[in-house]
């Protein structure tokens, strides 16, 4: 790569010679927006030289007679402001400049910094007023709008995206926010999948707004995984979504539902006074650490005999939940430490909370859509490595499943 050569000394000293404070250089009419203007129509008009043959003045050489007619002008906005420039033309209108396109009043990215602050959660109003402490540019909220609206397309590409034919394990859990629908403000979950690949490296599945849960709705998601690619999941960690688990063994008779520990202990502490709390979480504990179902079970019983009497729904929910908690013990513990970890979509929804705790209401289901997409853009950023203990995990796993595991 050839580097570019210094500027000269004498040059540098003829600029600066009125320099007398920060504002005489960065300020509204300082040397760097005067610099920036006259490189951009001073380029503008090269662009112009090389289009028509011939530079300016000089006589017409293209077999066309074509020729500069003027000028047109335009304000663009950036981190520098605003900055009006002068677009030369010609007569044939033929012209097309390569250094500001026709029709862009945007430095290129600038809608890049738009998306990023919008993707943290900020509304629109919150970047208006960003861009113009910064800048002092004014930015209407439609731009802002229609900025962020061009990812779109981008979510429903990923939402549509092929996935991989086996997943050993997927979370599914979901995250509140109210929506503007029909005129009024409505609660509506955000459920969101995401798969351990056979790497071990945490991959978003997909989004989708439930209207109304039930069998009839995640037999459209898991069908959806399906028609993506998705021909196997093993096990499927689930809070207790009604309606999941007879719509993932219809389309995935094999894959093993299981209910989600840590659900199931934070549900259950919920009853619990913060004096009580320890030691009711350590006898639960016993439960669901117990090496068997049958020592679980008796671990159970003994829960029930010592904490019944103060907080009876507690047992009464671990008894009617007891056929999708226990697929949890036909696992060694290298895989029962995976499916138990919760870390790996309770992280994304901390996140995700983050992002949407400024905002009252959505005006719509797909605003929601489009700032968790870019949100989880972000997050997914970080995720460089696969998960701990991930190698013995999938050793037993290819122990356990051994007629199912993808051909390496």
């Amino acid at each position: 790569m050839t580097l570019p050569k210094a500027l000269p000394n004498d040059l540098i000293d003829s600029l600066l010679s009125n320099y007398k404070k920060p504002e005489d250089l960065i300020g509204e009419n300082g040397l760097l927006k005067q610099l920036t203007k006259a490189l951009v129509e001073r380029a503008l008009q090269a662009e112009m030289s090389d289009h028509l043959g011939h530079d300016k003045h000089e006589p017409v050489t293209n077999s066309t007679g074509n020729a500069r007619n003027g000028k047109s002008r335009k304000t663009l906005k950036g981190e520098f402001g605003e900055l009006p420039i002068e677009i030369p033309r010609d007569r044939e209108g033929s012209f097309e400049p390569q250094l500001i396109p026709k029709h862009q009043t945007r430095w290129t990215g600038f809608d890049d910094k738009i998306i990023s602050l919008y993707s943290r959660g900020m509304t629109v109003r919150e970047i208006q007023a960003h861009l113009t402490d910064m800048y002092g540019t004014e930015i209407s909220p439609t731009l802002i709008s229609t900025v962020t609206d061009a990812v779109v397309d981008d979510v429903k590409q990923w939402q549509s995206r092929p996935l991989d034919a086996v997943y050993p394990v997927v979370y599914l859990d979901c995250i509140h926010v109210k929506v503007r629908d029909a005129g009024a403000v409505r609660a509506k979950a955000v459920y969101l999948a995401i798969g351990i690949n056979m790497n071990g490296e945490k991959e978003v599945l997909g989004l989708w707004i439930a209207q109304t849960e039930g069998a009839k709705f995640w037999l459209s998601v898991v069908t959806e995984l399906k028609n993506r690619g998705v021909q196997d999941i093993f096990i499927a960690c689930v809070d207790g979504l009604k309606g999941f688990p007879e719509a993932i063994e219809a389309v995935y008779p094999k894959a093993a539902v299981q209910l989600c520990i840590v659900h199931m202990v934070r549900n259950s502490l919920n009853y619990v006074g913060w004096n009580k709390r320890d030691l009711v979480a350590a006898d639960l504990k016993r439960v669901y650490t117990a090496a068997t179902e049958a020592e679980a079970e008796q671990y159970l019983t003994e829960f029930e005999a010592t904490w019944d009497d103060a907080y009876p729904p507690i047992a009464q929910s671990w008894r009617n939940n007891w056929a999708r908690i226990i697929p949890f013990f036909d696992y060694p513990p290298e895989i029962r430490k995976i499916i138990y970890t919760t870390n790996a979509i309770e992280s994304v929804n901390m996140s995700l909370r983050k992002v949407t705790k400024s905002r009252g209401s959505f005006p719509n289901d797909e605003s929601v859509m489009k700032l968790f997409y870019l949100a989880l853009i972000n997050i997914s950023k970080k995720w460089t490595m696969p998960l701990r203990d991930w190698k013995p995990a999938l050793n037993r796993f290819t122990i356990q499943f051994e007629e199912r595991m993808p051909q390496q």
